[in-house]
C-alpha cells in the first residue's frame, strides 16, 4: 500500500499536534493571537516535514539513470544515499534515493523523483 493512502499515521500525527497545542494553550492562557499562531505553526511544521518526506519518497522511481550533467555520458546507479534537507519551516527531512555516478568523469548525482 502506498504510505500516502494510509490515513492512519496522518490522523495520529494531526491528533498529536492538536493535543500539543491544547496543552500549550492551557499553560499559556494569556497568549496573544500571534503567539497562538506561532505555536500552531511550530507544532504543524514537524507534521508537515514528515508529509513532505513521505510524498518525496513515494514519487516515481527512475528506471534508467540520467545522462551526466557534466559530460553527457550515460550514468550508472551507484547504490543509495541519504540527503538531509531543511524545509521552509526549518524542519529536517531525510530522503533516501538511488545515487548515480558517471563512469567517464566521476560526477555523482542525487536525482530528483
Amino acid at each position: 500500500m502506498n504510505p500516502l493512502e494510509d490515513e492512519g499515521p496522518w490522523e495520529r500525527e494531526a491528533a498529536r499536534a492538536r493535543a500539543a497545542v491544547a496543552a500549550w494553550r492551557v499553560a499559556h492562557p494569556q497568549a496573544t493571537l500571534r503567539q497562538i499562531e506561532v505555536e500552531v505553526d511550530r507544532r504543524l511544521a514537524a507534521a508537515r516535514a514528515r508529509l513532505i518526506a513521505a510524498v518525496a519518497q513515494a514519487g516515481p522511481v527512475e528506471e534508467e539513470p540520467p545522462p551526466c550533467p557534466a559530460c553527457g555520458t550515460p550514468m550508472t546507479w551507484d547504490g543509495e544515499r541519504t540527503r538531509r534537507l531543511t524545509t521552509t519551516h526549518d524542519q529536517p527531512v531525510e530522503l533516501t534515493r538511488r545515487y548515480a555516478r558517471c563512469p567517464a568523469c566521476g560526477t555523482g548525482l542525487f536525482p530528483p523523483g
